[in-house]
C-alpha cells in the first residue's frame, strides 16, 4: 500500500469514496443531518480551500483504496474525512492511514464523528484514541471545528494519546509519544 498527498486530478475518485463509504453512516447519521450526495464536490473543495489536507491510499498507482485528510487547528491537529471504499474495508487501509496522518503530526491529534457511529469510535479506541466527555466534546466542537450546531449535539470526539496527557497534566508541555 502506498499513501501519498492528494492532487487536484484525485478529486472525482475521492469524492466517490466519501460518498459511497458514507452509506454506512446513513444509520448514524440523523436524518435532519443526512444529504445527497453526502459530500458534493463543492464542499471537499471547500474543505481543501480551508487547510484540510488530503491523503489517499492505493494498492496501485492510480486506484485510491482510501483517504483522510489533516487540518492544523492551531495548538492541535485534526483528523478529518477518513473514507476506506466498500471494497478495500476491513483490510488495513484506515489503519494505516490513521498512522501516517498520526505521525505528520506534532500536537495532539482529535478525530470527530457521528456518536452512533459505534464501528468508527471502536476503530479510533482500537488505534489509542479516547473519548472526550461531554462537556469537553462540547467545548472542542466549538473551537476547532465549523460544524452546524445539530451535528455538534449528535457527534463526539477522540482525541490521542498527547492529548490525553495534556487533559490530565493541563499546562505540561506536548511531548510527542
Amino acid at each position: 500500500m502506498h499513501i501519498r498527498e492528494s492532487a487536484a486530478d484525485d478529486l472525482p475518485s475521492m469524492l466517490a469514496i466519501i460518498n459511497g463509504a458514507a452509506e454506512a453512516y446513513r444509520r448514524a447519521i440523523p436524518p435532519d443531518c443526512w444529504h445527497e450526495p453526502y459530500m458534493p464536490a463543492a464542499e471537499l473543495e471547500g474543505e481543501i480551500a480551508a487547510g484540510v489536507r488530503f491523503w489517499v491510499a492505493e494498492a496501485v498507482p492510480g486506484r485510491i483504496e482510501g483517504l483522510m485528510g489533516i487540518q492544523d487547528r492551531g495548538d492541535v491537529t485534526l483528523v478529518r474525512h477518513a473514507y476506506v471504499a466498500p471494497v478495500a474495508q476491513r483490510g488495513g487501509v484506515g489503519t494505516m492511514l490513521l498512522r501516517h496522518l498520526h505521525g505528520l503530526a506534532d500536537k495532539p491529534v482529535l478525530i470527530g464523528t457521528w456518536a452512533d457511529a459505534t464501528w468508527a469510535i471502536a476503530f479510533y479506541r482500537k488505534n489509542g484514541f479516547a473519548l472526550a466527555s461531554h462537556d469537553e466534546k462540547e467545548r472542542l466542537l466549538r473551537k476547532y471545528w465549523s460544524i452546524p450546531p445539530r451535528q455538534v449535539e449528535t457527534s463526539v470526539v477522540l482525541g490521542d494519546a498527547r492529548w490525553q496527557s495534556r487533559r490530565e497534566h493541563p499546562g505540561a508541555p506536548i511531548l510527542a509519544p
